[in-house]
């Protein structure tokens, strides 16, 4: 039986309610409409590089990208 994992983005927007940086990277996320809510880690971080995000966006990602990619082996 094959698993459909949520992508990356859409997953991200899901995450608003988080406290901290991850939280905070969803609300961004969610409120900007060029975000790619179907994108995986690797395009939503050339997002952030196009929009000149601050360095904690990038740690929040790493962070996210890491709570995801264990959603997805439960």
């Amino acid at each position: 039986m094959k698993v459909q994992i949520e992508q990356f983005g859409g997953w991200l927007i899901c995450q608003q309610r988080r406290p901290g940086w991850i939280g905070d990277l969803a609300r961004a996320a969610a409120a900007d409409r060029t975000f790619p809510r179907s994108g995986n880690p690797d395009t939503v971080r050339d997002h952030l590089n196009r929009m000149h995000a601050e360095a904690d966006m990038f740690e929040a990602l790493e962070d996210a990208e890491s709570l995801w990619f264990e959603f997805g082996r439960n």
